[in-house]
């Protein structure tokens, strides 16, 4: 299973040639399923429906309710953002999360299951947008809190572990991150761990999402980051949901056009057991 998230710069800049950019890129990577963040919508016009029937995907979103300064940065009040999944398999279950965001911006923060009917299993599917202001990681981390609940109430008991994808604007060593896995501080639901899959990945890849080597990231004058994740709870004894490749994607410009402001992190996880010999739980 290839899952990918990406946030898409939502109607900014040359958005009409970068939506066809987004598609090709789409395409070359052939996810199985996407957290999309900063998804547009007007009218009847939806970014991930675009995507989603041109390839061949199920798609879902769930708009903001406080899109003003958003629209105000466009002087377009007719503009929705909110976050998407795409998928190739059915969707069968959604639900929404409004995110808190006392003491932050409010600009409708969400967070966004889909439950998909993959071949053999059902996937619990997640994805997020976090504030995003440097100084607010206190609310980052409240906003986590309310997301590790959610994915908990609709993480179901089935044999793959959720998988939750999103744009979080923290640094990998942040508060907010080590309390979303867990594993590195207590989790803010008991025995709930989520791994970051980029721990699986080559320690010489290149990990930032938001990089000055874009045009569109580095007018912003900030330093690069990896800030977009895929987190995974940990694999079964049969190894169903374990990470086998993580990497970047939409990292250049595609004709001539950067997709999006930040690069798109994928995953190929596995939904087959495997034989393990021994004990999986001796250390």
């Amino acid at each position: 299973m290839r899952v990918m998230t990406w946030n898409v710069w939502w109607r900014y800049g040359p958005w009409e040639r970068r939506r066809e950019a987004i598609l090709a890129v789409l395409r070359e990577v052939r996810p199985d399923a996407v957290g999309l963040q900063e998804v547009w919508a007007r009218g009847e016009e939806n970014l991930a429906a675009w995507l989603g029937e041109r390839l061949g995907m199920q798609w879902t979103w769930a708009a903001s309710d406080a899109p003003d300064r958003w629209q105000k940065r466009i002087g377009d009040g007719t503009v929705g953002i909110g976050n998407a999944v795409l998928s190739r398999w059915p969707l069968v279950d959604r639900a929404v999360l409004r995110l808190p965001t006392a003491g932050g911006q409010d600009d409708g923060r969400l967070a966004l299951h889909a439950l998909l009917d993959a071949p053999g299993h059902r996937v619990p599917f997640f994805t997020t947008h976090l504030n995003h202001a440097l100084h607010e990681s206190a609310v980052r981390c409240r906003q986590v809190e309310a997301l590790a609940a959610f994915v908990a109430a609709h993480r179901g008991t089935g044999a793959v572990p959720p998988i939750v994808t999103g744009d979080y604007n923290a640094w990998p060593e942040s508060d907010e991150m080590r309390l979303l896995g867990g594993y590195k501080t207590a989790p803010p639901v008991p025995g709930q761990v989520l791994m970051d899959a980029w721990e699986y990945a080559d320690p010489t890849a290149p990990s930032a999402t938001w990089d000055a080597a874009n045009p569109f990231a580095g007018r912003a004058f900030e330093p690069n980051v990896r800030c977009d994740y895929i987190h995974v709870g940990p694999a079964g004894a049969d190894g169903l949901g374990r990470v086998r490749a993580v990497r970047r994607a939409g990292d250049h410009p595609v004709e001539g056009v950067w997709p999006s402001d930040h690069a798109a992190v994928v995953a190929d996880l596995a939904l087959e057991p495997v034989v393990v010999g021994g004990d999986a739980d001796a250390r």
